[in-house]
This record gives structure tokens, C-alpha cells and sequence, in this order.
């Protein structure tokens, strides 16, 4: 190395206290003071002999009205991971470096117990698919958000309802092309409870129904 070249710090820490210190009009004591530092805590991170504690240096950049951030890069600031995605069954978060799932019907691959209720999402320890997944459609930058109507329970009653729907429109359709035959004249005489049961997937009928007039 060159005499004359000095060699810069990707943190340069003294400096940086320094520069706080300067912008907030403060001297080593007065910063410490407001920092819950001692003075020679202070005098000894801005020598290069220590390190501060993360908490500490945030204070002291807010004193001068600045702020730590990550840069990528290309000089972009990062945002932290959410708060608001989803978790796992005791609330903790999933593991930040494997990317959550959606959990099939009835499956949950690691969480699942008989004697634990369903859990919405899950996540999958193998790298290799994983990293698979990332170079055809790319990293996530966050685990899934927790959405309205997510739980497995809420999925299978909106399923169940598109299904109903979509059956009634392929009804409908079929009656106005003249595919089915005309509806003779009935009255339903069906009890409330048989409607409060069907979940739209087959006829539903109480025992002792005096009408069942959706069964063949």
C-alpha cells in the first residue's frame, strides 16, 4: 500500500461518533449523559478501542437527528423483515432464511398434531427445493402477510362456496340452453335445519325431512 493511501473502514465508528457529536453540539460527557454511557465508554469507541452497543449508537444518531439503516448495493435502503407476517402455532416467527407456505388441505408438515388446531402455514427445510423455487420465480423479500379469511377452516368454506357457485351457474346455463327438463310443480316443504346444513358439496337432509327434494 502506498504511503499516502489510507485505508477506509466500511464502519468507520469514531468518525461516525464524531460527526454525531458535532451535528448535536455535544461533548463526550454531555453524549454519554443522554446515552446512559459513561464518558469513558464514549472516549474509547471514538479512539477505535470498543465497540457500542447497537441501541446506544441509535440513540446517540437520533440526538442528531439521524438514523442507522441498511444499504444494499447499490445504495438502497433496507426495510426490516414485517412484524405482520404470518406464525407458527406458539406466534414465533418462521425461520427468516426458508420461505413460509400455505398449508394444503388437511396437511401441515410440521406442525400438524391431533391435538392442535390446524396451522395456516408452514415451511419446508429443503434447501435445495427451495433454492429450485427462487431461480425460476425469484426470492421473496417477506414471509407471507397475514390476510383476512386465511385460516384453513375459512379456505374450505370459500372453496366450497365457489364450488356451490360455480354449480349453480352450470345449472342455470343448462336451463337456459334447454338441456333440462322442465321443473314440475312442488312446494319445498324442507325444514329450516337441512339449508343450515348444506355446505354445498352434496344434498343435505335432516332425519325425518318430509320433502328431500334435491335427492334422486
Amino acid at each position: 500500500m502506498d504511503v499516502g493511501t489510507v485505508q477506509e473502514d466500511p464502519f468507520d465508528l469514531p468518525g461516525l461518533l464524531r460527526r454525531i457529536r458535532r451535528q448535536a453540539d455535544l461533548s463526550q460527557r454531555e453524549l454519554a449523559a443522554r446515552c446512559d454511557l459513561s464518558q469513558s465508554a464514549v472516549a474509547s469507541a471514538e479512539t477505535g478501542r470498543r465497540d457500542l452497543r447497537v441501541t446506544a449508537l441509535v440513540r446517540a444518531a437520533a440526538l442528531a437527528g439521524f438514523r442507522l439503516v441498511l444499504l444494499d448495493e447499490d445504495g438502497a435502503e433496507v426495510r426490516p423483515m414485517s412484524p405482520e407476517a404470518v406464525r407458527d402455532l406458539g406466534r414465533r416467527h418462521f425461520p427468516a432464511h426458508l420461505d413460509t407456505e400455505r398449508t394444503a388441505a388437511g396437511l401441515s408438515f410440521h406442525e400438524q398434531r391431533r391435538d392442535r388446531p390446524e396451522t395456516a402455514y408452514t415451511f419446508v427445510r429443503d434447501r435445495s427445493a427451495r433454492d429450485g423455487r427462487r431461480a425460476a420465480r425469484g426470492a421473496p423479500s417477506d414471509h407471507h402477510p397475514w390476510l383476512p379469511g386465511d385460516t384453513p377452516a375459512e379456505r374450505r368454506a370459500t372453496r366450497r362456496a365457489e364450488a356451490a357457485q360455480r354449480r349453480r351457474e352450470e345449472f342455470e346455463r343448462r336451463r337456459a340452453a334447454g338441456e333440462l327438463p322442465p321443473l314440475p310443480d312442488f312446494t319445498c316443504e324442507c325444514p329450516p335445519a337441512c339449508a343450515e346444513g348444506d355446505d354445498g358439496t352434496r344434498p343435505f337432509h335432516v332425519d325425518g325431512c318430509p320433502c328431500r327434494c334435491d335427492v334422486g
